[in-house]
């Protein structure tokens, strides 16, 4: 009998929510879009182009396809997690590539910086 892999937790910061909200106003079909990338991550796969300038995390960003739009992924959303530990990613910004250009080393730190300090507030143990 062969055992699966145990899934990762997956968490999203309030700036990934908001913004998740924000678009899907716009676009109908981002929660069908993103779905395969979230279940790809939880399946221990680490898929897109890791941000490199943001010592002591493992952040990546992946170019994910908008089906509302028909034009490719490199016209699509990007979403941007970090590897947290072993067992945890945390999504922390979603965007559209036509509404912004990208997102600074400085920008993730900060959304970091405040879903460890909701964390802390909220008394969830860090892993």
């Amino acid at each position: 009998m062969q055992v699966d892999p145990p899934r990762l937790q997956i968490e999203s910061t309030l700036e990934f929510q908001r913004k998740l909200g924000a678009l899907a106003k716009k676009y109908r079909q981002i929660y069908n879009d993103i779905h395969p990338i979230i279940t790809r991550l939880e399946s221990g796969e680490q898929i897109g182009n890791q941000i490199p300038k943001l010592e002591g995390y493992v952040v990546f960003k992946v170019r994910v396809k908008n089906s509302d739009i028909q034009k490719g992924k490199s016209s699509g959303y990007r979403l941007i997690y970090w590897v947290e530990a072993p067992t945890s990613i945390v999504l922390l910004d979603i965007y559209t590539k036509s509404e912004q250009a990208d997102v600074s080393a400085r920008e993730i730190q900060r959304i970091i910086a405040e879903f460890e300090q909701h964390r802390e507030e909220e008394g969830i143990e860090e892993f």
